[in-house]
């Protein structure tokens, strides 16, 4: 049964991914797992496939060259298929930087027949240089690293994503109330 066939269960059983892009310290995972969370509670089958737990144990070794980076998200965006294909919603906050990689992972889903949404987390980076997380900007600004996507490397926004959300502009539950609006209407929540 293809993963957009209703089973049993109707909505439930539809696996998908939706695919949360946007800069570091952008609100992605957060996002992610708050909406998670509101979807397992509501009996979905739920992954997270986060980009930090994916470099550690499925792609540990790939650096940060454009080339590693492709890499990294056709690994993310193939497991994600696989779940999803099965299934599962599967939430994926990755940075995924460049268009041309997004797009490839959007065909392997289209080609699969397996529902693929993607999600702008759209956040600009003084907020997220502000926000910091992780020390990034910090240390970028320090001169400690280099090749920070949004600040001296490239991060290439979607032009066309299923959904935007503006981040700075409003709490993470009233981003996961849209992101859940967005995939109601698309019959997945």
């Amino acid at each position: 049964m293809p993963d957009n066939a209703p089973g049993a269960d109707g909505v439930h059983a539809r696996g998908a991914t939706i695919w949360l892009t946007g800069l570091p310290s952008a609100g992605k995972t957060t996002l992610a797992r708050t909406f998670g969370e509101r979807l397992r509670d509501a009996g979905h089958r739920v992954e997270v496939l986060d980009g930090d737990e994916i470099r550690e144990f499925l792609t540990a070794g790939l650096g940060f060259s454009r080339g590693d980076r492709d890499t990294n998200v056709q690994r993310i965006g193939f497991v994600a298929e696989l779940l999803a294909s099965h299934g599962v919603k599967v939430l994926v906050p990755v940075i995924a930087p460049y268009a041309d990689s997004r797009e490839a992972v959007r065909k392997r889903h289209q080609t699969e027949g397996t529902t693929y949404v993607e999600v702008h987390v759209a956040t600009p980076v003084d907020v997220c240089a502000e926000r910091d997380v992780k020390g990034l900007y910090a240390k970028q600004a320090a001169g400690e690293i280099s090749g920070l996507t949004g600040v001296d490397d490239p991060y290439e926004p979607p032009a066309d994503p299923d959904l935007r959300i503006p981040t700075h502009e409003q709490s993470v539950e009233e981003s996961a109330a849209m992101l859940h609006a967005a995939l109601v209407e698309r019959g997945l929540a």
